[in-house]
């Protein structure tokens, strides 16, 4: 037998888009605005953006679900490939609104090849093809149609009908919206002579007035979105989120392998705007793991889903500490030079280099920086030039902390001996230690400036010899 597809424990998880709500329908009594007599009572009418998501709801799980095959005598005739076409309408089915104990017909024109096999559904059930209440016939230009001479209260609903051949599925569905009589025992536009019993009432409400509309009408909840098996590491935040439909409005419980989840400082439960609901665990610990179980109930039923939640330990976090760190290092002007250090932690720290109170934030062809799987930093300058003497700062950084060392590069301006000619002059000691300054290639006459010189130290070609040299 046929599976049934709506139950509570057959939760699926899929997004539809709000369709449109269909065009105005024609005129009853137009060549197409129903199949039978239009005194049969049938009267075309438009579904609400609701009713129109519950029926591309039901659709949608149709054409995905198995069918129940007996009583099918239509076999598939073997087609080549390329002649095979999927099933297609190309007449729909119609939405109608009549009062009890009339007769009402859903007709369709379906077409495909090889020539597709029909399906029949009340709500989501199969009818079955040897119904005593309902008719169910075929004619060979491939027009269907499923006709009953007394509906009841409980014909209320929505009749689906799939098409299908192996090249795919496709489906239709009418509303049937069946109205009470009147306390009088008797419709208006009931034929004469043809009294009705009164019926207890089931989704519809007693209408004296055909024009009237239903006050109340109840749909049970489905799941429109929600979310499959989770895995989140420990101390991290889980987001569970889903979305339903349903009237009245469902309202939804959570439980975790089986026990109610009640709100806490860590377990949130919220509503947004758009009709998600969301279960939100912060911070994750390993007694959230487990099965959770979303579960929906309004006074037409319940559904639910269910998901496991993974829980990954979190790992032992070492802050960085550097094994090497930077050091000193002076360069002649022109020449390469590296900056060079090892830091560990776990998990491996983000680096940031710095020069002075600015971040080196990318490589160039000159300056670049390096690091490997081991530690090594290293920051590499080719061709070192006096604007890149100063305090250079490295930072390690992970979740567990941070820290940083700094060192100075000095950059030496490169000293050329000039030729001789003569002998070199003797200077008294006192101008001596300027001597051996210049020799490493400093400044002089910008380390000392001539204002801040003592008199008695001035270099002149007048000085007195000194033996001592």
């Amino acid at each position: 037998m046929a599976r049934r597809l709506l139950g509570a424990d057959s939760a699926t998880v899929f997004n539809i888009q709000e369709p449109e709500e269909e065009t105005a329908n024609q005129e009853i009594g137009s060549p197409h605005a129903s199949v039978g007599n239009p005194l049969d009572g049938q009267k075309e009418y438009k579904v609400s953006s609701c009713e129109q998501r519950l029926i591309s709801e039901i659709e949608y799980r149709l054409e995905r679900s198995p069918v129940d095959e007996s009583g099918d005598e239509v076999p598939y005739r073997d087609v080549p490939v390329e002649n095979g076409m999927a099933p297609f309408f190309e007449m729909k089915l119609k939405h109608y609104k009549i009062f009890e104990g009339m007769p009402v017909t859903f007709t369709c024109r379906v077409a495909g090849n090889p020539k597709p096999k029909i399906y029949w559904f009340k709500d989501g059930k199969q009818i079955s093809p040897k119904s005593d209440h309902y008719t169910v016939q075929r004619d060979l230009d491939g027009t269907c149609s499923l006709h009953t001479t007394a509906s009841t209260l409980e014909d209320d609903g929505n009749y689906t009908i799939m098409a299908a051949n192996p090249q795919g599925r496709v489906s239709c569905t009418g509303r049937l919206m069946v109205q009470a009589v009147n306390q009088r025992g008797r419709s208006p536009r009931s034929p004469s002579g043809h009294p009705h019993v009164r019926r207890p009432r089931s989704r519809s409400r007693d209408s004296g007035d055909e024009n009237e509309p239903i006050q109340e009408r109840f749909f049970r909840p489905h799941f429109l979105q929600a979310p499959g098996d989770l895995t989140v590491q420990e101390g991290k935040l889980c987001r569970m989120d889903c979305k339903v439909s349903g009237l009245p409005t469902p309202d939804l419980s959570w439980q975790l392998d089986g026990k109610p989840i009640r709100p806490d400082s860590a377990h949130k439960m919220l509503v947004r705007e758009n009709g998600v609901h969301s279960l939100i665990i912060e911070p994750v610990t390993s007694r959230d793991a487990g099965i959770y179980t979303c579960i929906a109930t309004n006074r037409a039923g319940q559904n639910s889903f269910s998901l496991e939640l993974v829980v990954a330990a979190k790992e032992a976090h070492k802050p960085p500490v550097f094994i090497e760190k930077l050091q000193n290092t002076g360069v002649a002007d022109g020449y390469p030079v590296r900056l060079e250090c090892r830091v560990s932690g776990v998990p491996p720290p983000q680096i940031f280099w710095k020069k002075e109170n600015e971040s080196l934030t990318h490589s160039t062809d000159r300056v670049s920086m390096h690091q490997d799987n081991h530690g090594y930093i290293c920051l590499l300058i080719q061709g070192a030039t006096k604007e890149d003497a100063g305090w250079y700062t490295v930072s390690a950084k992970n979740e567990a902390g941070i820290v940083s060392c700094t060192a100075r590069l000095d950059v030496y301006t490169q000293w050329h001996q000039q030729p001789q000619s003569t002998k070199p002059k003797k200077v008294r000691p006192s101008a001596s230690r300027y001597a051996a300054l210049s020799d490493q290639g400093l400044d002089i006459k910008a380390a000392f400036q001539p204002e801040a010189n003592p008199s008695h130290l001035t270099l002149n070609t007048a000085l007195v010899e000194s033996e001592d040299l």
